[in-house]
């Protein structure tokens, strides 16, 4: 036991050289013919993990695993497996796929999940190998299996369709294959949706239109719809089956669910089935299957509170940030939450409390629509006087505070309360507007607001100082009552700062190779930056996606443990409604210096180099 530990910590060591690992792997590979079990799964699953950061340091004990794919224990078989598939080469992939053939059957889905993982990464590794490991993926597609299992298959040939072009169009004939008897209707419609993105780009588009309209007569409505908006997607693009695809969708109007006969005739009219002059290919795209600028669930909230009138409903004031905890507060127990009263729920909620707030107050009345409001910035420590915190609301051309005040002295009131903003280190901002607060009873959250402008569409930064001004009076515990006479005080508040980030969106993308490919080259800026010593590579990218406050995809702000480079990917709305998508590459060296590539797509080059800018001076 003394001996494993000492070897799975030098193996766990930060910046360990394959030199180094040398004697730790030698012990290792000792254990991995152990009589006991325990220690050759304890052996296996640490040789795991090193292959995925060193795996030529392993590859000397890949004799040795391949005699444990005949492990009587399923687990110690499982991590064999999947550890030759980091650490083989490509001569050895055939004799793997063969041993792994005869395995599979013998195993529960959790480790058949594990092992397509590992293939998936091998065929990225070694993309001449496609066709013997994609073929391998879609008879296991065709045994039986659970949702979880199946649609990490799905996944994993998805991935490699889109990375590896010379695998398209057998991937794609596979993934067919497998709607034609799949019994899951998720899966069923997520494989119509990749269809209708990648079948069009084929050589021969015609020949998936047959199992796509098989899914209209032999599936259920969910499924049937996905079917419709995949044959119209066929449509759009190639424009030598749009008669068929006319004739197909004609049919779809009759069937027997109102949603699919709504797409039916949604796409005929859009496309120009009835004689009427079509939108343009690009107009028709964007309209029908371009991505949704807004959230979901803030397009939903906006849906629920519109009320029918003469207006028609505006999908451009459905707010487009995605807040996760708009109002949370550091507060001192029992203490109510100093700002808005209870706080709404959900995000959309708050960003329609805050436009209203802002709204009825007339001073506020010009500045236009309200681009972002951020989370309060606690100004006051915990368990003190009076709590404050602030939220600040950007327009194109102000920037206005909300501060959040509450009194936590019951033999207080508070009158005339205002803070006073101290703008020395903010150059490019000038204090317009103050407006106080009349009355701060005890307990009885208020708010005062303190309005600047600046340069039109600018993201000016800067360090704004505070301080709280008001009148106190005494109150009579047993009355109630406040003197009439009272003494001016002030208070100090923590300093606020308005950063580049208060000038973002936090705005996802569903898929974010399409978003960055739709976007174009045009307006690419491309540079690579030194981020100097960092503790860890996952400190790094933290530091950087705060930095310019976007929203990360595909899961890709997580950073393992061990890693020595990674990848993250970044998707926002710059002020100005201007969509901006951000790639990351990051390496770190044996001495812990991050170098940093930053690739940078939007819809107006001046917001990309605005991007570079912030990372610079950041």
């Amino acid at each position: 036991m003394v001996i494993f530990e000492a070897a799975k910590a030098i193996t766990e060591l930060h910046g360990v050289t394959s030199r180094e690992l040398t004697p730790a792997i030698t012990v290792l590979q000792l254990f991995l013919s152990s009589s006991k079990p325990v220690l050759r799964f304890a052996a296996v699953r640490t040789l795991n993990k090193v292959a995925m950061s060193h795996p030529m340091a392993v590859t000397n004990c890949n004799i040795d695993m391949e005699s444990l794919i005949s492990d009587q224990n399923r687990s110690i078989a499982t991590l064999a497996i999947t550890t030759l598939l980091k650490t083989g080469n490509e001569s050895s992939v055939d004799r793997l796929m063969k041993q792994i053939t005869n395995f599979m059957s013998d195993i529960a889905d959790e480790f058949k999940i594990v092992v397509v993982e590992a293939i998936k990464s091998l065929c990225l590794k070694f993309p001449l190998k496609y066709r013997s490991l994609m073929n391998f993926l879609s008879n296991i597609l065709r045994e039986e299996g659970g949702f979880d299992y199946k649609k990490a298959i799905v996944d994993s040939i998805v991935i490699l369709i889109r990375d590896i072009p010379d695998a398209k169009e057998s991937g794609l004939l596979h993934l067919c294959e497998f709607i034609e008897d799949c019994e899951f209707t998720y899966l069923s419609t997520q494989i119509l949706h990749f269809l209708g993105i990648e079948g069009p780009k084929t050589s021969d588009p015609s020949k998936y239109i047959r199992y796509i309209y098989n899914r209209v007569h032999l599936e259920n409505a969910t499924v049937r719809a996905s079917a419709v908006s995949t044959l119209a997607r066929f449509g759009v693009t190639v424009e030598s089956l749009k008669p068929r695809i006319f004739v197909l969708l004609r049919r779809c109007l009759f069937d027997n669910d109102d949603e699919v006969r709504d797409r039916a005739t949604l796409y005929l009219k859009t496309l120009g089935a009835d004689g009427t002059v079509a939108e343009t290919e690009k107009d028709a795209t964007d309209f029908l299957f371009g991505s949704l600028d807004v959230p979901l669930i803030n397009l939903e909230t906006s849906l629920k509170n519109y009320e029918p009138s003469e207006e028609p409903f505006d999908i451009d004031s459905v707010p487009k940030e995605i807040k996760s905890q708009p109002l949370a507060e550091k507060k001192a127990p029992g203490k109510k939450p100093a700002g808005l009263g209870a706080p709404p729920s959900g995000p959309t909620a708050t960003v329609d409390a805050y436009e209203k707030l802002l709204s009825s107050i007339p001073e506020f009345a010009n500045f236009g629509k309200l681009f972002k409001s951020s989370a309060p910035v606690e100004l006051t420590e915990a368990e003190t006087e009076y709590a404050v915190n602030v939220v600040k609301h950007i327009f194109d051309s102000h920037v206005v505070f909300q501060y959040n005040c509450t009194n936590t002295i019951p033999e207080q009131l508070l009158e005339n309360v205002t803070v006073v903003v101290d703008a020395s280190e903010a150059e490019e901002f000038s204090e317009v507007i103050s407006r106080p607060l009349r009355s701060l009873p005890y307990d009885s959250p208020g708010q005062t607001f303190v309005a600047f402008e600046k340069p039109e569409g600018v993201p000016a930064v800067g360090k704004f100082s505070n301080m709280l001004r008001f009148i106190v009076k005494e109150v009579d515990p047993s009355t109630g009552e406040a003197e009439e006479d009272g003494v001016e005080d002030e208070y100090q508040l923590e300093d606020l700062e308005v950063v580049a980030a208060d000038y973002m969106l936090k705005v996802g993308v569903s898929n974010f190779k399409n978003a960055w490919d739709s976007l174009g080259p045009d307006c690419e800026r491309v540079d690579e930056y030194g981020l100097g010593p960092r503790e860890s590579l996952a400190e790094a990218v933290g530091a950087v996606i705060n930095l310019l406050g976007m929203q990360p995809c595909e899961g890709t702000e997580a950073v393992a443990s061990n890693s020595r480079s990674h990848t993250c990917l970044l998707s926002g709305v710059y002020i100005g409604n201007v969509k901006v998508l951000v790639r990351l590459s990051f390496g770190i060296d044996s001495s812990r210096e991050v170098a940093m590539k930053l690739a940078v797509r939007s819809d107006d080059e001046v917001v990309s180099d605005a991007i570079h800018e912030i990372v610079a001076s950041g």
